[in-house]
């Protein structure tokens, strides 16, 4: 059978600077390849020449064995290849029929909007995800798992060959991540390809045929998934050994303070009755499914949103923020859930990122750029953010590295109280541990952090203790050798 596409020695470079140096990759009809690499190692570059966001210096791309130079994503999608994005490309004030259909609105005879038929449209495609969504809600509303169904099925709904998920699992807990993967062996069985991209090794060992990596720019190894174990393929993507990838679990230091108590919180409609204490050093995870309240709760304390009973006290004082700013002059960071939503400015360069929220620090009416510029080249260090100069935009860092910049914005404060909301979404496995170990390295000086993982294993190989949310309530607390998957999901299925 022909392959369905051909990439031949494929270059791209940025000013000069090569991305892509000779990649040649070719994919079959009906299987699903992984690509993994460490972040920067050219996954999202390759993608973008594959869907019309980028065009590629040399070499070529084939589809059908026929050379195709695709200069916008319509026409890639024209030629039968979608794309899952890794960051939403989605638009928060239209309801999500018309996301769904943007650019291809089916249309009446009498040339007017055929809504009828796009909400009928919109449900079968949700149904088939089994994502309970109505086609009228508005996007912006929806929470981040909810998005990303909706970015999926708007990739299905444009009969594509070629299926491009850029870590489309990242914000998805274990039930919806299953059901993704039914779609995607149902999808293969019609005979589409698809290109899977994820830093979860696991899940690309459970669900690839096979897998190709990328280090630098090149690629550096193809095999079937079935003769590769995830720790290979780990060592094929950084090149070397990996450390051990959590740091030892530690307890707080003995008669360490409460540093914040939440007592009978609620906010009307999404929490009810929350009641914990965080202690300071301590690294407390927060577990749940989709929709359990979560990140609800992360945007409580940031005085994101208005509590409508209970009380918080942080450093033994009651406090009830009313923005995020008074959360951060009290001594409180969010690492938001919504990285390119809420937690970085694409088009500002990075060292005005990593100070947006310690401007005063830099000048009451004046900022001090010399001082602005090395606090920033000090982190770009610390967190080796993969950039060119602390001048460099945001928008044309790789996703983890987005994600390093995100953290130390929220570090630049000085913070007492770090709250983590998905702190390695789109980071790689190697730069995965140099989060954990960064956590593990706050906790050791004293500061308070709330880690919020949809995946499990971190919640298990950070925390001593952890808080189980189910439907904006605490389902309960487990404690050392309870926190395993097991009876965090009896919690938060409800089954105990």
């Amino acid at each position: 059978m022909a392959d369905l596409l051909t990439i031949e020695n494929l270059d791209k470079d940025y000013s000069g600077v090569p991305v892509l140096e000779g990649v040649s990759l070719t994919l079959a009809p009906g299987t699903i390849l992984g690509l993994i690499g460490e972040n920067g190692a050219g996954k999202s570059t390759l993608i973008k020449c594959l869907n019309g966001l980028e065009h590629c210096c040399g070499g070529r791309i084939l589809l059908d064995g026929h050379p195709v130079s695709f200069r916008n994503t319509a026409q890639a999608v024209a030629a039968g290849i979608s794309t899952v994005p890794q960051e939403f490309n989605l638009i928060g004030e239209l309801s999500v029929c018309e996301n769904l259909f943007l650019g291809r609105e089916p249309r009446t005879r009498f040339g007017l909007l055929d809504r009828s038929r796009m909400r009928a449209e919109a449900r079968r495609l949700l149904a088939e995800l089994r994502a309970d969504l109505d086609p009228d809600r508005r996007v912006e509303t929806l929470n981040v798992a909810e998005k990303q169904f909706v970015e999926i099925a708007r990739a299905l709904s444009q009969n594509c060959r070629l299926l491009i998920m850029d870590e489309p699992t990242t914000v998805l807990n274990n039930p919806e991540t299953e059901l993704l993967f039914d779609i995607m062996r149902k999808l293969r069985a019609t005979g589409v390809s698809i290109i899977f991209v994820s830093h979860k090794l696991r899940e690309v060992k459970s669900i690839c045929d096979e897998v190709a990596v990328l280090r630098d720019g090149r690629i550096v190894g193809r095999d079937a998934t079935a003769k590769l174990e995830p720790d290979a393929m780990a060592r094929m993507m950084v090149g070397r050994e990996l450390s051990r990838k959590f740091p030892p679990r530690k307890a707080p230091p003995e008669n360490a303070p409460v540093l914040l108590a939440l007592e009978h919180v609620s906010v009307a409609g999404v929490l009810e009755d929350i009641s914990f204490e965080l202690h300071r050093g301590e690294i407390l995870g927060v577990a749940g499914l989709g929709g359990s309240g979560r990140s609800e709760m992360a945007e409580t304390i940031y005085g994101l949103r208005r509590m409508t009973g209970g009380r918080m006290i942080l450093d033994g004082r009651e406090v009830r923020f009313r923005s995020a700013p008074q959360a951060v002059a009290a001594g409180v960071a969010l690492l938001a859930e919504d990285r390119q939503g809420a937690g970085v400015l694409l088009d500002f360069p990075l060292e005005e990122n990593i100070t947006l929220t310690s401007l005063p620090r830099y000048g009451r009416w004046f900022i001090d750029r010399k001082a602005e510029r090395g606090r920033a080249e000090f982190y770009r260090e610390r967190f080796s953010i993969r950039a060119a100069d602390t001048r460099t935009p945001v928008r044309s860092l790789s996703g983890g590295n987005q994600q390093k910049v995100a953290i130390a914005k929220g570090l630049d404060p000085s913070p007492k109280l770090f709250i983590f909301d998905e702190p390695t979404r789109g980071v790689d496995v190697g730069a995965r541990s140099e989060v954990y170990h960064f956590i593990r390295h706050l906790a050791d000086e004293g500061v308070s952090c709330l880690l919020i993982s949809s995946d499990l294993e971190e919640i298990i190989g950070m925390c001593r203790r952890a808080l189980v949310m189910r439907g904006g309530r605490l389902a309960g607390i487990v404690e050392e050798d309870a926190v395993n998957e097991e009876e965090i999901m009896y919690l938060a299925t409800g089954v105990k």
